[in-house]
């Protein structure tokens, strides 16, 4: 595995911090877990938000995302590349919040599987059949992780036109489809544990002199991720990572947003990232929902592929330019809610990166 300093070490060692985890601590119990789903990448998000005539013009005026389907209550989005009926679900409501991540896995099978394996996890598991769950979606099932997040194992799932060539259709940013999510967790070990459990490769890591986990990558496709951990208060949602194919595009939505005199959306960025290589822009909605517009990360797909691992200590982590990476960004984040629409507690964080270095963040 490769250090982020130019010092590797053996690609059998384990220097994540990340513990037994929950896969090992059933084990060591006497209970061997059924296999987990076969997960095939991030599929979409549903986010509850206040407003949906002003998110609609955020998501989709701005940003691009084209309108599958939309009622008093709920759009469905999805980026130009993208033949699934959506990868982001806008549902109205009283309160901002994350109502929950969803993954699609590779047979039927796999739902069944899911609910099984969280079963045996002695987590809440809830069956979603087709036509009561997300429009669009086939047979699912929900679960609240060990991590606190709702998160939803489909298969079937509504085919849309293909839009790929309809450039008379494209505006604003231009999305091409939906790359990541990143979630704020108190315990980014653990965290790692259940995503590898799962069958998860890891792509980057930030870690300490120890080799503390500050932050992990973590990919089912053959992209950097499809889940990243952020340390801190959590459950809550750090951002939604969307995909553009050129920078061009991410600096046009900086653009346009200054034109349009919303440039108070506009977070942090543009900049390009130390850790995935991307190029980002990251913007808050109207209801204060993170998204980060991304493109130009890399392939993980040999089988050999090796994590990459960053020092908290080196400036180019979070910024490869060493630009300041601002408060808000490391603190504020959407409450996720339970599988009965409740919010829920939020626990403080075991390692604190934004303390960890006073230099190019400006925090510490």
């Amino acid at each position: 595995m490769t250090d982020g300093t130019g010092a590797g070490a053996g690609a059998g060692s384990d220097r994540s911090g990340a513990g037994a985890g929950p896969r090992a601590t059933e084990e060591a119990a006497g209970r061997e877990l059924p296999p987990p789903p076969d997960v095939v990448r991030s599929g979409y998000a549903e986010l509850v938000v206040t407003d949906l005539d002003r998110a609609r013009w955020f998501w989709a005026d701005v940003l691009g995302l084209y309108v599958q389907y939309e009622d008093d209550d709920r759009l469905c989005l999805r980026g130009t590349d993208e033949l699934t009926h959506h990868c982001l679900v806008l549902r109205a409501g009283a309160a901002a919040a994350l109502d929950h991540l969803a993954y699609r896995v590779r047979t039927e099978a796999d739902v069944e599987r899911a609910a099984a394996y969280f079963t045996a996890l002695g987590r809440p598991v809830r069956r979603v059949p087709q036509g009561e769950g997300t429009r669009g979606v086939g047979d699912a099932v929900r679960v609240l992780d060990p991590l606190g997040f709702p998160v939803e194992f489909f298969h079937g799932i509504e085919r849309g036109e293909r839009l790929i060539q309809r450039y008379d259709l494209r505006r604003g940013a231009e999305i091409a489809r939906l790359d990541h999510f990143n979630i704020c967790t108190p315990d980014v070990p653990a965290a790692y544990a259940h995503y590898t459990a799962l069958g998860f490769g890891c792509s980057e890591t930030i870690e300490g002199d120890a080799h503390e986990l500050y932050a992990a990558w973590m990919y089912r496709k053959q992209t950097v991720h499809d889940i990243a951990f952020t340390g801190g208060a959590g459950p809550r949602l750090h951002h939604l990572g969307l995909a553009t194919h050129e920078s061009h595009q991410v600096l046009r939505t900086a653009d346009l947003l200054g034109a349009l005199r919303q440039e108070h959306h506009i977070e942090r960025g543009p900049g390009r990232h130390g850790v995935s290589n991307a190029f980002y822009l990251y913007l808050r909605d109207p209801d204060g929902h993170r998204v980060e517009i991304y493109t130009s990360d890399y392939y993980t797909g040999d089988p050999d592929h090796e994590t990459y691992r960053w020092s908290v200590h080196d400036d180019r982590r979070r910024d490869f330019w060493g630009n300041a990476v601002i408060e808000s960004w490391y603190k504020e984040a959407t409450p996720v809610l339970d599988l009965d629409g409740h919010t829920q507690p939020i626990g403080q964080t075991l390692l604190d990166e934004s303390a960890a270095r006073v230099g190019a963040d400006g925090l510490g």
